[in-house]
């Protein structure tokens, strides 16, 4: 069976909640299978940095980190359920991808 591999990630995990939801509901109305959403590890990127700029004054750090959520999505190939995908409105800051696969 063909399927499409949708990868979603983001920085804003109700970014990525909210377009899984959209094509959970389109698998959902066009009847194709689906397997999924499958969470994969979250990458977490950091940076520690000095507070005092001159080296003067007690050791204290600054900590950031930013966390990137993915989730991974198999759908059935169905041509009417790829077009409504296509057509799911992909909000600012979320990266998807959309391969085929046996």
């Amino acid at each position: 069976m063909q399927a499409a591999r949708i990868k979603i990630a983001s920085v804003d995990i109700g970014k990525v909640n909210e377009v899984c939801t959209y094509i959970k509901e389109i698998s959902e109305k066009t009847g194709v299978y689906m397997k999924g959403p499958i969470p994969l590890p979250t990458k977490r990127l950091r940076v520690t940095t000095r507070k005092s700029p001159d080296g003067e004054g007690s050791a204290t750090w600054e900590r950031y980190e930013m966390r990137i959520h993915k989730r991974l999505i198999d759908l059935g190939i169905d041509e009417r359920a790829l077009r409504m995908v296509m057509r799911v409105p992909i909000p600012e800051g979320l990266n998807i991808e959309i391969e085929m696969i046996e």
